[in-house]
């Protein structure tokens, strides 16, 4: 039958490797002092979708993401895994995007590819952690959506069996399509690149027929609710919390210790 499948992801600063110089003085993040890498969650997406591809013949996997021209990283890094298409949404009309106008944009390029069954995205990016995104593209697409997907667990003509992680254990949904699947880490680990593609791709450019570029004109979106005019969320206050040396405290290894720490932690209503 095959399937068309369209997977969300993300270029993010690797927040792993903060220093003291990630920071801007007014609060904001220093994205140009962190390195850029492939959000972790957008890549169990990517092998997700990788492998409903392989179980049905004539499935298509196409790769969005929504960012400057150097995000086109992550399209060439997911060529080199098995995408079969890739376009980069950008333009300057999208800057100051939260993720209410993220959404809006995602959800005309998603239809702007022509007929989905399944929308993949990871849960959350690690540089926002909101994991709104998805389920607002869904919401706007006006479609089911499954999310913290850890597994497919089959895969039909009209409709997929997945299983979702919920507090305590799991939980088995089955949707029709089309769908929108957020993705955790706890999935199939992603593979990695394929040596021929990285060959085949390592020298194509944003802009080039492989990485085209989509504009708000190409994807047909309303300029009012795209960046910074369509993005409601306001920051009123950013603080910095600097931990002090003296605000560590030692936990011993042991049942004791750990009692110890799950008392104060209760008391203090950190837990509980």
């Amino acid at each position: 039958m095959g399937l068309n499948l369209v997977v969300l992801v993300k270029q993010v600063p690797d927040t792993q490797n903060v220093t003291g110089e990630a920071m801007k003085e007014d609060g904001t993040v220093n994205r140009g002092a962190l390195p850029a890498i492939f959000n972790p969650e957008d890549l169990y997406a990517l092998e997700a979708a990788l492998r409903v591809k392989e179980s049905v013949p004539g499935s298509k996997v196409h790769v969005l993401t929504m960012g400057p021209p150097s995000a086109e990283q992550v399209l060439k890094e997911s060529l080199y895994r098995g995408a079969d298409s890739v376009a980069l949404i950008t333009d300057r009309k999208f800057a100051g995007a939260d993720t209410l106008a993220t959404s809006y944009a995602l959800k005309c390029a998603i239809e702007k590819t022509g007929k989905y069954d399944i929308v993949f995205c990871g849960r959350q990016a690690i540089d926002g952690d909101t994991a709104q995104v998805g389920p607002q593209t869904a919401e706007k697409l006006g479609i089911n959506q499954i999310t913290c997907v850890d597994h497919i667990e089959q895969i039909d003509d009209d409709s997929l069996i997945a299983r979702r992680s919920i507090e305590g254990g799991y939980e088995i949904v089955k949707s029709s399509y089309p769908v929108l699947v957020t993705m955790t880490d706890e999935g199939h680990v992603p593979r990695t690149s394929s040596a021929i593609k990285v060959m085949t791709y390592k020298n194509k450019k944003a802009g080039d027929p492989e990485i085209p570029l989509w504009s708000i004109e190409h994807i047909g979106a309303d300029f009012e609710a795209c960046g910074l005019k369509g993005s409601p969320t306001k920051v009123k206050q950013i603080e910095s919390v600097v931990l002090k040396a003296q605000e560590l405290q030692m936990i011993e290894n042991s049942d004791e210790g750990l009692n110890n720490l799950m008392h104060s932690l209760i008391t203090d209503h950190t837990l509980g």
